[in-house]
């Protein structure tokens, strides 16, 4: 098989998030926390969440099965499958060999991949992984498929409001409308404790608020320095800000966002790059001296950097925001859902546009990366991945729960986290057609789900992974 494939990149997305929500200022009252704590404070609208039937490998499935649906791929034309996921089900077990019942049914059990796993990175890793493996001598042929799937939630107190759900598949072969530019790209890796998950009896992780978006904003500034160090040297010419046309970052929370890109307008700023206007430099110039340190610290030079960023971050930015402030914090599916946002948003303009990616996973690893847009043709065509998502419908449908419903909802996850010999809910009215479910965790601990069909007739999957038809 020929190694130099043209235009690796992305063919076809999907997206899935639980129809059940939460919004942030109810949230807020029911907390007790002020007003706009969660809104303007963290700059969240909504949050999704997992009810007691849905899980990550649900998701997965779920997404894996509309997107081979809607753009009628074989199952057997899949050659390698790779999952990024930091929420643990199985500490042996892969969520990838759970998707193989979708092509183990049409006889493909020859697909390579299994997961990824680095906090909100592992989606990322998962990514690189199969673009190498299409570009690569080992190639043969068939598309590639990457899942980044997570169930972020927190314990009771400040962070609970940065979780959500959400499952992303992502389609990968040559010819691409979204293209990877491969020699554009810089990664940070280096060891920290700011957010982690050591105790494995709870899905709650240990947070250090503060130190991880330090670690953040550290590693977005080492990641931006390389990769603009890499393009001054393959180009010729400094790269900036006016360089990209659009900016997707890692979406714990908006706030974050808003601080990632002021803090690349103050590194531009730094560089004298030409993306920075006098006026902004003028604002700007008594921050010069600071020491990266003090520059993290410094609340006066974040509230201005944010200020005069303000007109590109509302060009370059802000279209990639919807679905993370409506859905909340994904971890391996967020950076993604940004973009997918950036597609719904700008869909008509977007041929020929370059757009800068930020990846960051706590512990800590992180790469900055560029993508090209083409808008391509036929099925695989920037304007039909956005038709077949049809965002604005998935948003519109969900169903919006009270906060006590949630806290009900996280409280018996808790209990049954772990555990085993239960049954969920029958009560499936809310999930849309199509949608794959958790019905019973057995005595073995062994896990079971079946599918919604579209007559509201279920698809039940055996435990030796064969289908049997019911109602």
């Amino acid at each position: 098989m020929d190694s130099n494939q043209k235009d690796v990149g992305i063919l076809a997305i999907e997206i899935y998030f639980p129809p059940t929500c939460v919004k942030q200022e109810a949230l807020e009252a029911h907390d007790g926390a002020s007003k706009g704590k969660y809104t303007i404070g963290l700059g969240q609208d909504c949050m999704a969440f997992c009810s007691e039937s849905e899980d990550v490998i649900s998701m997965s499935l779920t997404a894996v099965s509309s997107l081979l649906e809607k753009y009628q791929i074989d199952p057997k034309q899949i050659g390698r499958l790779e999952v990024g996921s930091e929420t643990v089900i199985d500490k042996s077990k892969s969520i990838k060999t759970f998707l193989m019942q979708i092509f183990e049914e049409q006889g493909n059990t020859d697909i390579e991949g299994v997961d990824s796993t680095n906090a909100c990175y592992g989606g990322t890793a998962a990514l690189f992984n199969v673009v190498n493996w299409v570009e690569s001598n080992s190639w043969d042929g068939r598309y590639g498929l990457v899942v980044c799937t997570d169930s972020a939630v927190y314990a009771e107190g400040p962070a609970r409001p940065t979780g959500g759900a959400a499952a992303i598949a992502m389609l990968i072969g040559p010819n691409a409308p979204i293209v990877f530019e491969s020699k554009f790209r810089a990664s940070h890796m280096a060891h920290a404790y700011d957010f982690y998950k050591p105790n494995l009896a709870s899905e709650y992780p240990v947070v250090d608020g503060k130190l991880s978006q330090t670690c953040y904003l550290m590693a977005l500034d080492s990641c931006y320095k390389r990769m603009c160090a890499k393009y001054e040297k393959l180009q010729g010419e400094p790269f900036s800000m006016s360089d990209a046309d659009y900016f997707v970052f890692h979406s714990p929370y908006n706030k974050l966002v808003q601080k990632s890109f002021a803090r690349l307008y103050f590194m531009d700023f730094l560089r004298n790059a030409s993306s920075v206007d006098e006026a902004a430099k003028e604002k700007l110039a008594p921050f010069s001296s600071l020491t990266g340190d003090e520059s993290y610290a410094s609340r006066d030079l974040e509230k201005t950097s944010q200020q005069v960023a303000k007109p590109l971050y509302d060009a370059k930015v802000q279209p990639t925001t919807l679905i993370p402030k409506e859905v909340g914090n994904m971890y391996t599916a967020s950076l993604y859902a940004a973009f997918v946002s950036l597609l719904y948003n700008k869909q008509s303009a977007l041929d020929g546009k370059r757009v800068v990616m930020f990846s960051y996973g706590s512990g800590l690893t992180s790469t900055i990366f560029s993508l090209r847009l083409r808008e391509g043709q036929g099925p695989f065509s920037l304007s039909n991945i956005v038709a077949v998502m049809d965002i604005s419908g998935k948003l519109k449908s969900r169903h919006e729960v009270t906060p006590e419903n949630f806290v009900e909802t996280l409280k018996l996850m808790e209990h049954r986290y772990g555990g085993k010999d239960y049954v969920t809910s029958k009560d499936r009215s809310l999930l849309p057609a199509g949608t794959y479910y958790l019905t019973q965790v057995d005595s073995l601990y062994r896990r079971f789900y079946s599918k919604k069909d579209h007559k509201d007739a279920i698809t039940t999957t055996c435990e030796n992974g064969s289908v049997v038809n019911g109602h």
